[in-house]
């Protein structure tokens, strides 16, 4: 009688251990990530990096993903996230401020989803936003514009005044005395027309140093700088290529990176609710190759500036002097 109930123990056991193996398969291989996007996944700058990261995390993670472009109202998140659900995904990445909001209503329908979205502020236990440090991005370029400008004239072509890399741009180009910052908001992420009109205006107004911040425009600022023979400082992506000569530096966000240590903390369960900021100091936000137009000793000044500035608690505090 002992032996058959130790039989039994022993059944019992390997079938429990089959039977979680079995569900924790059935687990992995049923998680599914999702990505909306405002604008299309070939502009070459932020919805291009968001498409990027996604496909980071299918190779990486070995999990389905899925994604919409041109979700760019309330109704199509509405609608994109009902078929997101009915498909299966658990995990829902809206990219960009835009998604903030409605992630933030969705969040309280759909409870067994969680939505991340960025430089937003959200509300709820399964809603995140993950926040660039713009600022620290436009003090950078703000102060690498005011060294190079030979008019002392610099510009910023804003999309949206919110954008706290142009505050940054505006106090960092603003260090030197001499120099004029003049700031356009376009309103827009994409309307390149109008961006090219802003840049036209400060063409003939004397700007040499342009710091394009909209990604749906930025590409077309760039090309047209280079065709003017001035200045340019790159936005999201490394955009030395693009411009050659005439590309100063970029400021780089590297979306792709966040989107893994996202998923990663999804996977691990560890993934919570809130809004949450990343800067240099966190390795997502970083200066590109410099031009060859910036010489050597300015180049060596700004990556010492840099390394002061990851020891500052406020950039505000830092000085800089031509």
């Amino acid at each position: 009688m002992n032996n058959r109930f130790y039989l039994f123990i022993f059944i019992f056991f390997v079938c429990f251990l089959l039977g979680c193996s079995q569900k924790s398969e059935t687990s992995a291989s049923s998680s599914k990530i999702g990505l909306l996007l405002e604008n299309t996944i070939d502009d070459q700058g932020w919805n291009s990096k968001g498409y990027q990261g996604l496909l980071n995390i299918h190779s990486k993670f070995e999990v389905d993903v899925v994604f919409k472009e041109n979700i760019d109202s309330e109704a199509k998140v509405e609608r994109a996230v009902e078929e997101f659900a009915a498909e299966g995904v658990t995990l829902v990445f809206g990219h960009g401020h835009f998604y903030a909001e409605p992630f933030t209503q969705l969040g309280k329908q759909y409870d067994d989803l969680h939505f991340v979205s960025f430089n937003g502020s959200v509300e709820g236990s399964n809603v995140t936003s993950l926040h660039f440090d713009g600022y620290a991005m436009g003090f950078f370029a703000g102060l690498i514009a005011a060294k190079m400008s030979e008019t002392h004239q610099v510009g910023v072509i804003a999309a949206f005044p919110w954008q706290s890399e142009v505050e940054g741009f505006y106090e960092g180009a603003s260090l030197d005395e001499m120099t004029t910052v003049r700031i356009d908001y376009v309103e827009d992420w994409a309307n390149e027309e109008k961006a090219l009109d802003f840049f036209n205006d400060m063409v003939a107004s004397g700007v040499d140093v342009f710091y394009p911040t909209g990604d749906g425009f930025h590409v077309r600022v760039v090309e047209e700088t280079k065709r003017e023979g001035l200045y340019v400082i790159g936005y999201v992506s490394d955009q030395l290529d693009l411009g050659g000569t005439t590309v100063l530096t970029s400021t780089i966000q590297k979306v792709d990176g966040l989107y893994e240590l996202i998923a990663n903390q999804y996977q691990k369960d560890e993934l919570i609710g809130g809004n949450f900021m990343y800067d240099f100091a966190d390795g997502v936000i970083s200066l590109g190759p410099f031009g060859s137009e910036v010489p050597e000793d300015v180049q060596k000044k700004w990556r010492m500036l840099l390394i002061t500035l990851l020891r500052q608690v406020n950039y505000r505090l830092v000085g800089f002097s031509k």
